[in-house]
C-alpha cells in the first residue's frame, strides 16, 4: 500500500470528506478494518481564501509548494490536492517535488468518457469556472466540451461555496438556486454536470437533477485508493500467475 499525501484545508469541510471516503474505499477493497496510509498537510483556509480573491497566485503557489514538499518529506508516495481550485497551482507543485500528483481532472474526465458523454456543465468557484487549469485539461486530454454558467449564475455558485459550504452551512434555498443553475446548463446542451468544487457534494447530489452528476471529490478519492493499491494489486496478480 502506497502512502497518500493529502494537501487539505481548502476547505476543512472537503478535507474531512476525502479522509473519510479514502478510508471507506480502502476498507471496501481490502475488507476487515483496513484503512489507508496517509499524510495530511492542512493549510489555513482564511489566509488562503483571501489570497485567492486578491489574485496573489505567487503567494498561493509558495504555500502549496511548501505543503507538497512537507508531505513528500513525511513519506508520501504521491500527492492529492483536496481542492479543484488549488489545481491552479498543480504545475508549480509538479515542478517542485519528485513524487507524482494525482490530478483531480483525470478521474473526472475518465468517468465522463466512460459514460459516453461529450458536453458537460461545470459548477465550481469563479476561478475554476473562468480559468483553464481544469477545463483545459478536460478538453485537451479527454475531448470534452465544457459549459459554464452565465456570469450571474457564476456569482451565485461562487458565493454559496465561500459563504456557506466551506463553513459547513447547508441551506435549502441555496440548493434550489443550484438546481436552477443546473437546469439552465441542461437547457444550454449539457449532458451531465461536474461538481467541480470539492464542497458542492455537501449540497448537491444525483437526486437533485435528472442529468448525470460527476462529483470530483468522490472520483478523486476513489482514484487515490486505486493508486495507493496499484503496486499491491500488481504483486497479487504476479503471485497468482
Amino acid at each position: 500500500m502506497k502512502t497518500i499525501g493529502l494537501i487539505g484545508g481548502v476547505s476543512p469541510e472537503s478535507s474531512i470528506i476525502y479522509y473519510r471516503e479514502i478510508n471507506r474505499g480502502m476498507q471496501s477493497r481490502l475488507g476487515k478494518a483496513h484503512s489507508a496510509r496517509m499524510v495530511l498537510y492542512s493549510v489555513e483556509f482564511q489566509e488562503f481564501a483571501e489570497l485567492q480573491h486578491k489574485g496573489d497566485w505567487a503567494a498561493l503557489s509558495k504555500i502549496v509548494v511548501q505543503a507538497a514538499r512537507t508531505v513528500e518529506a513525511a513519506g508520501a508516495d504521491f500527492l492529492v490536492i483536496c481542492s479543484n481550485s488549488v489545481h491552479r497551482q498543480a504545475e508549480d507543485v509538479e515542478r517542485n517535488v519528485s513524487i507524482p500528483l494525482l490530478h483531480i481532472a483525470d478521474p473526472t474526465g475518465a468517468a465522463i468518457r466512460q459514460a459516453g458523454l461529450k458536453k458537460v456543465g461545470l459548477l465550481g468557484t469563479r476561478f475554476t469556472m473562468q480559468e483553464r487549469f481544469l477545463t483545459g485539461r478536460l478538453e485537451d486530454s479527454f475531448g470534452l466540451e465544457i459549459l459554464v454558467p452565465n456570469q450571474r449564475d457564476q456569482e451565485v455558485v461562487h458565493r454559496v461555496i465561500y459563504d456557506e459550504l466551506t463553513k459547513g452551512i447547508i441551506r435549502p434555498e441555496s440548493r434550489q438556486l443550484y438546481r436552477e443553475v443546473i437546469e439552465r446548463l441542461g437547457s444550454a446542451g449539457a449532458q451531465g454536470i461536474i461538481l467541480g468544487c470539492t464542497e458542492i457534494m455537501l449540497l448537491i447530489s444525483q437526486s437533485d437533477t435528472t442529468l448525470p452528476v460527476f462529483d470530483t471529490t468522490t472520483l478523486h478519492a476513489e482514484a487515490a485508493v486505486s493508486m495507493s493499491l496499484e503496486a499491491d494489486v500488481k504483486k497479487q496478480r504476479a503471485v497468482s500467475w
